[in-house]
C-alpha cells in the first residue's frame, strides 16, 4: 500500500470522526503526515491546517441544513479566537521539531482523556444538556475558551473539536448535537487564521498530498454528519480513545530520544 493511498483512507477516518464527533479525527492528521508522508513537523502542522479547514467546512454544511449549527455564536466564539490562533502559528515556528511532536503526543493523550471522560459521563449525542452547562455564559468564559482554542489550533495545526464542543456546550448551553455542528465553523475560522499566519511567514505546502487527504477527508465529513443525528457514537468513541493513545506512545518514542 503506497503512502498516498494509507493518506487517503486516514483522511476517510480523519473526516467520519470530525462529521459525527464534531472533532477529534484532525489531532490523526499531523502524525500520518510526518509518518506516513514524510513531511516535516512544520509543515505537517501547516498542511494540517488546510485539510482540517476543508473538512469542516464540509461537515458544517450537512449539519447546517440539519439545523444544527447557530451561525452568528458560532462565528463570534471563531472571531474571538482568531488572536489566539495567529499567537500560536507565529510560536510553532520558532519550536525545535522534535519538541514539537513530543508536545503534540502529550496534546493526543490530553484529548483522550476528554473524549473518554465525555463517552463516559453522557453519550455524547443523546444528551440534551451536561451538567454545569448554563445557557447564560459570562463574556470572561466565552473569551478564555474561545482563545485557548484559537491557540492550541494555531500552534498544533489542528481543530481542537474535543475542547471545541466542551466549551461550546458549557459556555454557552448548547445541546450536544449542536455543539457539534457548529463547533465545525469555529473550526474552520481559527484554522483559516492559522493558515493565513504560516503562509506569510514561508510555510510551504505540498499540495497533491493536501488536496488528496482533503477530498477523502471531505467525504468522510459528510458521511460522519449524515449519520450523526441518528447513531450513538460512544464505540467509535472509546475506539478512538484507544487509538490515540497508541499513536502518542509512538510519538513519544520517537521524539524523546532526540531530545533527551
Amino acid at each position: 500500500m503506497t503512502p498516498l493511498l494509507v493518506a487517503a483512507l486516514f483522511g476517510l477516518l480523519i473526516g467520519l470522526s470530525l462529521g459525527v464527533l464534531g472533532g477529534g479525527g484532525s489531532i490523526l492528521t499531523v502524525p500520518v503526515l510526518v509518518y506516513v508522508i514524510g513531511e516535516s513537523a512544520h509543515r505537517a502542522t501547516a498542511a494540517s491546517l488546510v485539510i482540517v479547514g476543508i473538512s469542516a467546512l464540509t461537515g458544517m454544511a450537512v449539519h447546517a441544513r440539519a439545523g444544527r449549527v447557530r451561525l452568528r455564536s458560532g462565528a463570534l466564539f471563531g472571531v474571538i479566537g482568531v488572536a489566539g490562533s495567529v499567537a500560536g502559528a507565529q510560536l510553532s515556528g520558532s519550536v525545535d521539531p522534535q519538541l514539537l511532536l513530543a508536545l503534540f503526543a502529550g496534546l493526543m493523550l490530553a484529548a483522550a482523556v476528554a473524549m473518554l471522560r465525555r463517552t463516559r459521563r453522557t453519550d455524547p449525542l443523546a444528551a440534551d444538556r451536561i451538567p454545569g452547562a448554563t445557557p447564560r455564559p459570562s463574556a470572561l468564559r466565552i473569551g478564555v475558551a474561545a482563545t485557548a482554542v484559537g491557540l492550541i489550533t494555531g500552534f498544533f495545526g489542528v481543530g481542537g473539536g474535543f475542547i471545541v464542543v466542551p466549551a461550546l456546550v458549557l459556555a454557552l448551553g448548547y445541546a450536544m448535537p449542536v455543539a457539534v455542528g457548529t463547533s465545525l465553523l469555529v473550526i474552520a475560522i481559527n484554522s483559516a487564521a492559522a493558515l493565513v499566519t504560516r503562509l506569510a511567514a514561508g510555510a510551504q505546502l505540498d499540495w497533491s498530498v493536501i488536496l488528496l487527504f482533503s477530498a477523502t477527508a471531505a467525504i468522510g465529513s459528510i458521511a460522519g454528519s449524515l449519520v450523526a443525528g441518528r447513531v450513538r457514537p460512544r464505540r467509535l468513541a472509546t475506539g478512538f480513545v484507544v487509538l490515540l493513545v497508541v499513536l502518542a506512545g509512538y510519538m513519544l518514542a520517537r521524539s524523546l530520544p532526540h531530545l533527551l
